[in-house]
């Protein structure tokens, strides 16, 4: 059978395509042998066993099985809708991909609610230095279909977990990314909670970052003044 692999970020580098075709595969393949026979036809992309299959816009296991022309999207590690949400969207949590710079003090605005006595914000900026270099600025890539579907996931979890759906325990939730470059001092990420209480804002505001940067399939490149590299690439 023939299959389809998309790549990002050092992984698309490394290739120097951001898809392969690849052909005469055996039928009922799942992820784990598809990544073997990618190492064995295509070495400089290097071992890929702490990369991720997706197939549409969800993460899948090592074990699902493939269908014959299948899309698949593999994604190394990760670094990590439209303004004017209304209520009812901020309550399920509202997730943005931004090319322009990013203002916390619009984000808290538009979470602030006069039924929420607490708001919270994250904000992310990128550091002069890292692993000992100077940082020159960042660079972020993001895979754009799956960040949406993605994160709704992780808001999802968050009122989940925190018991957070209703009524006094209602949250309102945004978060914006930054993709393509971001100079030093600058946000690349902007989180902002509200609540009714104190407590609940800083749980959420802390379980969406965390989340944000174990999953969501956005990478980071850093740029010194002698060289880059991707964050957490492992190859």
């Amino acid at each position: 059978m023939e299959v389809t692999v998309r790549l990002f970020a050092s992984l698309r580098e490394r290739a120097g395509c951001s898809e392969l075709e690849l052909a005469d595969l055996p039928d009922g393949l799942d992820v784990a042998a598809l990544k073997r026979e990618l190492e064995r036809r295509h070495p400089e992309l290097g071992a890929l066993a702490h990369v991720r299959g997706v197939v549409g816009t969800a993460y899948v296991r090592e074990d699902f099985r493939l269908a014959p022309r299948q899309l698949v999207s593999l994604l190394p590690p990760v670094s990590g809708g439209a303004p004017g949400a209304d209520d009812q969207v901020l309550s399920r949590g509202v997730f943005e991909l931004w090319s322009a710079p990013l203002d916390s003090g619009d984000a808290l605005a538009r979470v602030t609610d006069a039924s929420c006595g607490a708001l919270c914000t994250f904000v992310g900026v990128t550091r002069q230095s890292s692993r000992g270099r100077s940082v020159v600025r960042l660079e972020y890539e993001a895979f754009e279909e799956m960040t949406g579907p993605e994160m709704a996931r992780i808001f999802e979890r968050c009122r989940a977990e925190l018991g957070a759906d209703d009524g006094a325990r209602a949250l309102r939730m945004l978060c914006q990314h930054r993709i393509g470059s971001v100079g030093v001092g600058e946000p690349s990420v902007v989180i902002a909670v509200a609540s009714p209480h104190r407590d609940l804002a800083f749980r959420a505001c802390r379980f969406l970052i965390d989340e944000l940067k174990a999953s969501l399939p956005i990478w980071k490149k850093e740029h010194y003044s002698d060289g880059a590299q991707w964050v957490g690439d492992r190859s």
